[in-house]
């Protein structure tokens, strides 16, 4: 995804996959918080010479801090949170980090959502204040560490000034500082007024991985229990006084624009307060849902339906294949001499796939509470952007910025759905209309067919192999459209977009006379937007079908072949093996399965996956078992790695076999899971997860899980029928009687 590089133009040096530190110094101050805490903040590179006052910290050093740890006088700990939790444990993985240096027991950590605030709550390895691209715990590896490591040090100091000895004689534990020597203890709560009083030391030390006492232990979610108990606040549970409900209809082409609407039987209805029209699109407001649903289907609308009204899907493939053929495309990499390999080679394989539109269907629909004033505008969202959001709503509002206060929430999943703000843009068109703080919730219907979507793609590979079946040349072309042109378009150089390029443009294997490019083809008036990892999702589905493919043209066992080509990348080899070790690759299995295994670099993790596959007579497909081998460096929290492994892999099922959004005459077909299907409970298939020990820097573990999913599906579904499938999702009438 787009995070896995925005680091490199903006935080160079990060931690990577060897595991070195951030290469700009980390910067550390500590003053009083407010209520007398002891806040320590911290910042990364130039921010941190930015002339800012953190909210609470009494000082003259100038910097902006990413994210604040407080120790109150109670000894309460609290992490006020520059992420946001959808689900994927950054609640409990952030604090973990804290904890471990700050040696408190993780159960007295809390946590606070942080304002937006680009400058003080910046994900350092971006820029910006960002949740997304498996990056929140790379991203906060060292730095969180830091923050309690200082915090530690610092009360220590304060103790054992107190005691006039010295500090190399006092240690931490428990929330405690102890004096070996005496036996004399005193709580943290007692030493925070002293320790803000202190020098903020430059360099503290880490903890050595073999001291750890956290991390890499199950610990149990720190926001299971108010979920479980509904105390938990997602922006749809947002209360505001005097609040209506508000629900909308979109032109319903992509493009359209409204002409007329009769709202008569509309504002009849009871509880319907007002009919707000916009350029392409009618909201009805209400004091309850009901209502506002019921007004909405009282509407007599007249839309034009603008120049997209006769778009159909085989439109858009259309146009992507012609650019394939006949545009040139922007060079990603060029070793060797790909077209004289491949016109050399003993062996040529040739191959074309194709990856649909998906949306991103988050439990919780799009939702935007908005109370606008002349003077000032209040919103409560989930979002993953914050500060984004906060300036969407400042411009479309005609607000400066410092008078948009936003509160963010918990989300109902993400998947890059949030990373949007469109939402809030319209929330805050609405309320311009509505005469009071107004809640616009968005029908799973109207979210479905008026959504982001992950864009549809067409790939072209080519391949040359020696009489030993060994890759002598590689070309592959994707074209389709680039998020990153609309979403940062400074990044978008040279016609190279690196985002979409993840996966293909690096694959795992050593590949001699390689050549990849890069056509941009945008789908008229479609809204294309990240999905979980928008770059791998796509591409490690069709690099590794086709490496598949290699291996059946050279005749070879497809992970036999795969270990061939990572001879150079040992941890790549090292998940690829286990998967295939733990899944019994090569067993026996009965007439219509089969086993196809995957192996991906993404996110800054490793990962292979071997999925066994049944396929019926009527072209049925079951995915019975996948298991998972997973190098994702130091792990933080195992519980957390495996279920994300696993809703990963359960979502990139739902994808792979009937993930599609299709269009017709110009209009979306799907609407709800009737017809955008989801895995259901039983069809969910045994997962078994197996995480490689490692003592390199954190990878991501968000989105791996999906990337590596729909090619071991597909590789064996043709081990199973014989059937190669080069397209998404799965089609049961390719495999009737296959």
């Amino acid at each position: 995804m787009i995070f896995d590089h925005i680091a490199e133009d903006t935080v160079r040096g990060a931690a990577g996959p060897s595991g070195g530190t951030l290469s700009r110094r980390t910067f550390l101050m500590a003053g009083a918080a407010v209520g007398g805490g002891l806040l320590i903040g911290v910042g990364f590179g130039a921010a941190a010479t930015a002339p800012a006052k953190a909210a609470g910290v009494v000082g003259s050093a100038a910097f902006s801090p990413n994210a604040f740890v407080r120790v109150d006088p109670d000894g309460q700990v609290t992490v006020t949170m520059g992420y946001v939790e959808m689900g994927q444990g950054t609640y409990t993985s952030v604090p973990m980090l804290i904890a471990e240096e700050l040696e408190v027991d993780l159960a007295s950590v809390r946590f606070e959502h942080a304002p937006p605030n680009d400058k003080l709550y910046a994900n350092p390895l971006l820029g910006l204040q960002v949740t997304g691209g498996s990056t929140t715990v790379r991203a906060s590896w060292e730095p969180m560490r830091r923050a309690g490591a200082t915090a530690r040090v610092m009360l220590v100091t304060a103790a054992a000034g107190a005691w006039k000895v010295d500090p190399a004689s006092c240690h931490a534990e428990k929330g405690e500082v102890i004096h070996a020597t005496s036996g004399r203890r005193i709580k943290y709560g007692a030493l925070v007024a002293a320790a803000a009083k202190l020098p903020v030391p430059e360099q503290v030390p880490l903890k050595r991985p073999q001291d750890f006492k956290l991390i890499g232990t199950p610990a149990k979610r720190l926001d299971t229990p108010a979920k479980v108990n509904g105390t938990s606040r997602y922006g749809i549970d947002a209360r505001v006084a005097g609040m209506k409900i508000a629900t909308l209809v979109s032109s319903p082409v992509f493009g359209g624009k409204l002409l007329s609407v009769d709202d008569s039987k509309a504002l009849a209805v009871r509880g319907v307060r007002k009919v707000v029209r916009l350029d392409d699109a009618v909201a009805v407001i209400a004091d309850h849902m009901g209502a506002a649903k019921k007004g909405l289907a009282a509407l007599n609308i007249q839309w034009d339906d603008g120049p997209n009204a006769k778009l159909q899907t085989a439109d858009i493939v259309r146009e992507l294949e012609e650019a394939a053929n006949t545009k040139a495309g922007a060079v990603a990499r060029n070793e060797g001499d790909a077209d004289r390999a491949l016109a050399s080679a003993v062996t040529r394989v040739e191959a074309a796939y194709e990856v649909p539109f998906l949306a991103h269907a988050t439990m919780e629909p799009m939702n935007c509470t908005v109370d606008l004033r002349a003077d000032r505008c209040e919103l409560w969202l989930g979002s993953q952007v914050l500060a984004r959001a906060q300036a969407a709503a400042a411009q479309t509002a005609g607000l400066p910025l410092e008078k948009v206060t936003v509160h963010n929430h918990l989300l109902g999943g993400g998947f890059g759905r949030r990373l949007e703000v469109d939402y809030v843009i319209r929330a805050v068109q609405i309320a311009k209309q509505a005469g009071g703080p107004v809640k616009v919730i968005w029908t799973r219907e109207e979210d479905m067919q008026h959504g982001m979507y992950r864009p549809y793609f067409y790939f072209r590979f080519a391949a040359g192999l020696d009489a030993e079946g060994q890759p002598v040349g590689w070309k592959s072309r994707l074209v389709g459209s680039s998020v990153i042109a609309r979403w940062a378009p400074a990044l978008l150089k040279n016609g190279v977009d690196r985002d979409t390029l993840q996966c293909i443009a690096e694959p795992p294997y050593a590949l001699p006379n390689i050549f990849v490019d890069y056509v941009q083809q945008e789908p008229p008036g479609i809204p294309t937007a990240f999905w979980r990892g928008v770059g791998p999702t796509r591409n490690v589905f069709a690099v590794e079908s086709f490496i598949d493919e290699l291996a059946t043209a050279a005749k070879q066992d497809p992970v036999a072949y795969r270990r061939g080509l990572l001879s150079k990348n040992p941890r790549a080899k090292a998940v690829l093996e286990l998967a295939a070790e733990q899944s019994g690759w090569g067993q026996a299995l009965p007439k219509g399965r089969g086993r196809g295994v995957s192996v991906q670099f993404a996110f800054g993790s490793y990962m292979a996956q071997v999925a066994e596959v049944e396929v019926g007579k009527d072209g049925d497909v079951r995915v019975r078992r996948v298991v998972c081998a997973v190098d994702c460096g130091t792990v933080v929290n195992p519980d957390t790695v495996r279920a994300q492994i696993e809703s990963g892999i359960i979502f990139g099922i739902s994808a792979a076999l009937h993930g599609a959004i299709t269009l017709k005459d110009g209009r979306v077909e799907q609407s709800n899971f009737n017809n955008y299907p989801v895995v259901r409970m039983n069809e969910a298939p045994v997962i078994d997860i197996h995480i490689v020990k490692s003592g390199e820097a954190p990878g991501g573990m968000g989105e791996p899980g999906t990337s590596a999913l729909a090619p071991a599906v597909t590789n064996a579904i043709y081990a199973a029928a014989g059937k190669r499938l080069r397209k998404l999702p799965v089609d049961p009438a390719e495999l009737k009687h296959a």
